[in-house]
């Protein structure tokens, strides 16, 4: 979303334009075969209402609560630096809105919490599987080409809640 906003707004150059087209025409066929392989509770495409968004939904409907680390997510450096410079999307606004209550900060900045609230068209895949399949799973998808992150953890709690943490 943000990275978008900066292309409709021609302040970005054609390299950034190409990774992030890059980042959102990769297909989801090999991560959907590796989920299967190694079996996976839950997953959704990352998208408008961003990873936060869309990872309360996920907690909520697990009756779970989540950590999330914030320098394990992976982020196109480009777009710390349009944060940092006020080029956000109206949708990543309405995301922190919403969020509000929702996310224990813990420290993060503004910008840092807009990044973590982006709207997005095609942000890649947010996968839930058991602690014990996590490094089975990132590594079967490194295999395939799919860069792979553990960004996080459910854990008990208030359905819904995140707790944003750095390692």
């Amino acid at each position: 979303g943000l990275i978008t906003t900066a292309i409709d707004r021609r302040l970005v150059g054609p390299e950034t334009i190409h990774r992030v087209v890059a980042v959102m025409s990769t297909l989801n066929r090999a991560a959907s075969e590796a989920m299967i392989a190694v079996g996976v509770n839950a997953c959704t495409d990352v998208t408008g209402f961003g990873l936060l968004g869309h990872l309360h939904e996920m907690a909520q409907a697990s009756g779970l609560s989540a950590e999330v680390d914030l320098e394990r997510v992976p982020v196109l450096e480009e777009a710390w630096e349009l944060a940092r410079k006020g080029v956000v999307p109206d949708g990543t606004h309405n995301n922190r809105h919403y969020l509000e209550g929702k996310v224990q900060w813990g420290g993060t900045s503004r910008e840092e919490q807009l990044v973590l609230c982006d709207a997005q068209t095609s942000g890649g895949l947010l996968i839930a599987c058991p602690p014990e399949r996590g490094k089975e799973l990132s590594g079967a998808m490194d295999q395939t080409g799919i860069d792979a992150t553990i960004v996080g953890r459910m854990t008990p709690g208030k359905p819904g809640e995140i707790l944003i943490r750095r390692s």
